[in-house]
């Protein structure tokens, strides 16, 4: 084991709330998810791919998102998401990381059509808005008080729950939700945070993961599997919407005596509930 002096107890790292969304559209040969791949300097998860998403920061819980929000308040998304309050945020956190990584904007005008992006000059004003909104220089109430537009939180369907194993240096709380896609609007990585993108059928990334050409975490794993039960997106839509409050899963590392993760371990298969948690912050957890 490497020295323990200095390292910061590994229950001791702050978990930090944290929301996804799978975007899916119709493809030629069934639903298609779409993923980005995280930049090799990230913080987390570096290289990976993963779907759009992020932090549950402070903003997202603003009062004032309550009367832009289409069909929630913050009481019903709060018993949506099996939470006693704040729940809306968590939703609110979800569109708005969607729109800064993806450039997609789940968000409908006041009279009921879903923004398009086909138009170039619309297309043009909201690249403004996502990086204002990225760069903190403007907030998502102020692009949809300007556009006169409500966010679809009543599209998003929740459909999973993660928590980060101990030992890794940064933790989150992860709620993965399902939503369609808004037709219109060609979701790009921002070569930001992330550096590549695609649309992919979940059986064909689960298949790429296997032959060693992108890294996935067993989340992602596992929300692929569900996806790929499905031969439509509505049929996808329908069923996440159904699973109720997912059960929270919280897997546990495996490592080897230099501390690198060897495996990770799940609820239910042999030896979880016998691996010890690590003491400290793994030397190398990601």
């Amino acid at each position: 084991m490497a020295d323990s002096e200095d390292r910061p107890l590994a229950l001791d790292v702050p978990i930090r709330p944290a929301a996804t969304v799978m975007l899916l559209r119709a493809g030629a040969s069934g639903p298609e998810v779409f993923m980005l791949q995280r930049t090799h300097n990230a913080a987390f998860a570096r290289g990976q791919f993963v779907f759009p998403g992020g932090r549950v920061d402070d903003a997202d819980h603003a009062a004032d998102f309550e009367p832009i929000c289409d069909g929630h308040d913050d009481r019903s998304a709060s018993a949506l998401l099996g939470v006693d309050s704040g729940g809306l945020a968590w939703l609110v956190a979800t569109i708005r990381e969607c729109f800064e990584e993806a450039g997609v904007l789940l968000a409908r005008h006041a009279d009921g059509g879903i923004v398009r992006f086909d138009d170039p000059d619309v297309a043009d004003r909201f690249e403004a808005h996502r990086h204002a909104v990225h760069d903190s220089e403007r907030s998502l109430v102020e692009v949809c008080v300007d556009e006169d537009l409500l966010l679809l939180t009543d599209r998003l369907h929740y459909v999973a729950h993660w928590l980060t194993p101990v030992g890794e240096r940064r933790r989150f709380d992860t709620r993965f939700l399902v939503a369609e896609a808004p037709p219109s609007q060609e979701p790009l990585h921002d070569d930001l945070e992330t550096i590549a993108s695609l649309w992919v059928r979940p059986d064909d990334a689960l298949a790429m993961r296997e032959r060693g050409e992108i890294g996935l975490f067993p989340p992602t794993i596992a929300c692929l599997r569900f996806l790929a039960g499905f031969d439509t997106v509505a049929a996808a839509i329908e069923a996440s919407a159904a699973i109720g409050i997912p059960e929270r899963i919280t897997p546990r590392v495996v490592f080897d005596q230099d501390e690198r993760i060897s495996r990770i371990l799940l609820p239910g298969d042999d030896g979880f509930d016998d691996q010890p948690l690590p003491e400290y912050v793994l030397t190398f957890a990601r």
